[in-house]
């Protein structure tokens, strides 16, 4: 890891986004990139999108969304999606693009950020408890709603 940065999503990163691989069985944790693409054509105001880039190559990708009048308060604050690259996993890119989420969340007015995702053996569940989210509820799919103070 050398320079880490966060960029905003554009045409000249997209397609390297697109193909960022994956550690075989997570695949079934994450929906495919362009459903996060398609927030941003719905709530350009509020969905925050940029990529990771460690020098000059992509090596991470971050959705969010702020909005304070969200009738959801898990949707207010929310982290929607974090991939790193299977390559790059366990470098340290994933918590620097939490603890930069994290960053934009408090300049906004938010005190905390959720993140909604499906517990196994191979998803997500041991990255965000290691990057401060604790458990808070259940959505009423069975997946788990966790948080983090900013």
């Amino acid at each position: 890891m050398t320079d880490l940065r966060l960029e905003e999503l554009s045409a000249a990163t997209i397609v390297a986004v697109n193909n960022l691989s994956l550690k075989p069985g997570q695949q079934q944790y994450l929906a495919p990139v362009s459903y996060d693409l398609a927030t941003t054509v719905m709530n350009p105001q509020t969905t925050w999108q940029r990529v990771v880039l460690d020098g000059d190559e992509v090596v991470g990708f971050v959705s969010a969304n702020f909005d304070p009048d969200s009738p959801e308060e898990h949707f207010r604050s929310v982290l929607w999606r974090i991939n790193v690259d299977a390559d790059d996993q366990g470098r340290g890119v994933g918590r620097f693009a939490v603890a930069q989420l994290l960053a934009v969340a408090q300049s906004k007015g938010f005190d905390h950020v959720d993140v909604i995702y499906e517990a196994g053996p191979d998803g997500p569940e041991r990255f965000f408890t290691r990057v401060g989210f604790a458990p808070v509820a259940e959505t009423e799919y069975g997946e788990v709603i966790a948080t983090v103070s900013v």
